[in-house]
């Protein structure tokens, strides 16, 4: 078992003169099943293909994109396991400094708009004569005329934009199999047009049939609502049973999607999964440092696939989708040994999940026969009457795996979905608390004004409250001391200053200290975009609010830290514009203290109550530091 091959010198130690498929991926070579492009490049090496790869060519010249040859094939093109200006830029647009899934965590090693950039170096090289096939996020989540937060405009199909021949969404190992049997039985890349789970062009509606039409990219970009008309159509599609094939024009070219790819089976994912992967990242990034992003994966295991949560900021459900697609037990078991043989195995697993750990079986049994409901959602704003809440099989795994020899302890750190967990009759949370947390328990209410949870998608404040009783509650029959640790968004659709004023209220009252806090970033593909872009729900057409102004989305992010100096101006500014200047004072509800009169920001705060007693300790210290140092120069003027 070897790395695929990354040069030509890699190619001749095998005998190959020719490659079948060069993927050309915007992350490092991480062989690794969390990785998308080392799954695929290992599934087409199964079936009998001959793949190399070059990860984060230089795209300033052509150099990196021959150094491999021109393959039998085709090239694969994707930007990596992230979207290259979300891996680019925060969410104030400026640059990031790191980017974990380059050597060393530097970023710098990958294009803006990576699929555009390799797609026009590959034309460059070898023109029209290789077939170029794009994938992953970033091509998934453009592959209609979409809204791009950077640009702040509506761009293109990104298969109308790059000239690649083919564009494959979704996880993408159907469809590439397929695909790939078709180019070696000699059928033409423009000819493969019945492969769900992917979209070609073609000149205009006349050379298509059995399609639904949506808004023109230039409609879509003049009309927002043309543009969340069209999206409705696009998010109610999602669905590979009932999923009707979609066409947009955009400029001289006709996109046309295929419904998404059938999920996986059981047997398919343990395939996937159980394929010869060297679990770590390729030598050549060894003296710098490795490459950061397997730190958090490298003994961790993927349970499953899909989520039915619902999550309207989230991709996944035009990624994965939301039919949950499982390993076997035995699967799973056999990736857990082979980590208990690796030498830096220290007895952790790390996790044990998916896009959402506790959602290991589909929402119920009709999905896999009729696909998806259309227009419902599984949890949110209601729960679905039909949906079976059950952790048994999960609790099966998880038993098991704490049996195997050489593993102390198993931890779940992907998201618990906590309204599916208190709808559940079984021992879940019970042995959650008892054996699968490290003392804290990350989980993510995200925002706590029902307002914004209903547009967010997510459960209201009432269920989170009674999850934060009921784990208290079990930790203490337990005789452990365990906590939450929640994650809130700001800036999210539908929230006002108000909302964020309630959160923080929340947060001071629960006695939360969020040391991160995330603001709502405007990603392609998802419904919240669209929401913060249209300023209307595309599912009710109803008008929808959202902060865009820097100072207000400021205001909205400071407010989960109330607490720190640095936030104290904007906060009052907020709490003052929202007619809420009874929340500055000395009362145990008020979040600030009122300004001193000599203009500068008052020395105390109301922190949280768990917190006030460290922040008065680091404060002393500073104190104390500084008195050392004036007694140290007065002992020095002493001695002189």
């Amino acid at each position: 078992m070897s790395f695929l091959p990354v040069t030509r010198k890699d190619m001749e130690e095998r005998g190959w003169q020719q490659l079948d498929f060069i993927f050309v991926s915007g992350d490092a070579y991480v062989d690794h099943p969390s990785f998308g492009p080392a799954i695929l490049c290992r599934l087409l090496e199964k079936h009998g293909y001959r793949v190399g790869i070059i990860p984060q060519p230089d795209w300033h010249s052509t150099k990196d994109f021959t150094s491999l040859g021109k393959p039998r094939l085709g090239f694969l093109v994707s930007s990596g396991n992230l979207d290259s200006q979300l891996s680019r830029y925060t969410a104030a647009k400026r640059l990031r400094h790191d980017d974990s899934y380059s050597p060393g965590g530097k970023a710098g090693f990958r294009p803006e708009r990576a699929v555009l950039t390799y797609t026009r170096r590959l034309r460059e090289c070898w023109g029209s004569e290789v077939p170029i096939i794009i994938g992953g996020i970033e091509a998934s989540l453009r592959r209609f005329a979409h809204y791009d937060y950077w640009a702040d405009e509506v761009r293109p199909s990104i298969l109308a934009e790059c000239d690649a021949d083919l564009l494959v969404y979704g996880m993408g190992e159907h469809q590439l199999i397929e695909i790939a049997a078709q180019l070696h039985q000699g059928v033409e890349i423009q000819n493969i047009q019945d492969v769900q789970g992917t979209c070609f062009r073609v000149p205009d509606f006349d050379y298509i049939w059995d399609y639904e039409a949506i808004a023109s990219f230039e409609q879509v970009r003049k009309s927002k609502a043309a543009f969340a008309e069209a999206f409705r159509t696009e998010y109610l599609e999602q669905d590979a049973f009932r999923g009707k094939r979609l066409a947009q024009q955009n400029g001289s070219w006709c996109i046309v999607q295929n419904p998404p790819a059938m999920p996986l089976s059981t047997e398919e994912m343990d395939e996937i999964y159980d394929l010869p992967y060297m679990r770590t990242w390729h030598p050549m990034y060894d003296k710098a440092g490795g490459v950061p992003a397997i730190e958090e994966v490298k003994f961790s295991i993927t349970a499953h696939r899909g989520c039915f949560g619902g999550c309207n900021f989230c991709a996944i459900i035009s990624h994965q989708g939301r039919i949950i697609q499982p390993r076997s037990d035995a699967s799973i078991l056999r990736e857990a040994k082979i980590m208990t043989e690796q030498p830096d195995f220290k007895g952790y697993i790390h996790d044990v999940g998916g896009p959402t750990a506790n959602f290991h079986r589909t929402s119920c049994d009709a999905q896999l026969k009729r696909g998806t409901c259309h227009g419902k959602q599984c949890l949110s704003p209601d729960t679905c009457k039909n949906l079976t809440a059950s952790h048994a099989g999960y609790l099966e795994l998880l038993r098991k795996l704490r049996q195997l020899p050489k593993v102390k302890k198993v931890f779940i750190r992907s998201g618990i979905r906590f309204d599916y967990l208190m709808l559940a009759k079984d021992d879940f949370l019970r042995e959650l608390c008892e054996h699968h947390i490290s003392g804290q328990l990350k989980i993510a209410p995200e925002h706590i004004s029902d307002r914004v949870t209903r547009l967010m998608g997510k459960s209201g404040s009432k269920v989170y409250r009674r999850f934060v009783g009921k784990f208290t509650r079990m930790n203490k029959q337990l005789g452990k001391k365990q906590y939450l640790v929640p994650y809130f968004m700001s800036s999210h659709p539908g929230s006002q200053l108000e909302d964020a004023i309630e959160l923080a209220e929340f947060i001071k009252e629960m006695g939360y200290h969020p040391e991160q806090v995330q603001d709502f970033i405007p990603t392609p593909g998802t419904l919240s975009t669209c929401m913060w872009y249209t300023g209307l729900n595309p599912l009710t057409g109803q008008q929808v609010y959202s902060a865009k102004s820097p100072e207000e989305k400021a205001m909205q992010r400071a407010l989960m830290q109330f607490w720190l100096p640095k936030n104290y101006e904007l906060v009052r500014r907020a709490l003052e514009k929202a007619g809420r200047r009874d929340l500055i004072g000395y009362g145990a509800k008020c979040l600030i203290r009122p300004e001193q009169k000599s203009g500068k920001s008052p020395a105390g705060r109301n922190l949280p109550n768990n917190h006030n007693n460290a922040h008065k300790a680091k404060r002393n210290s500073k104190a104390g530091n500084q008195q050392k140092q004036q007694n140290q120069k007065n002992r020095k003027k002493l001695v002189k």
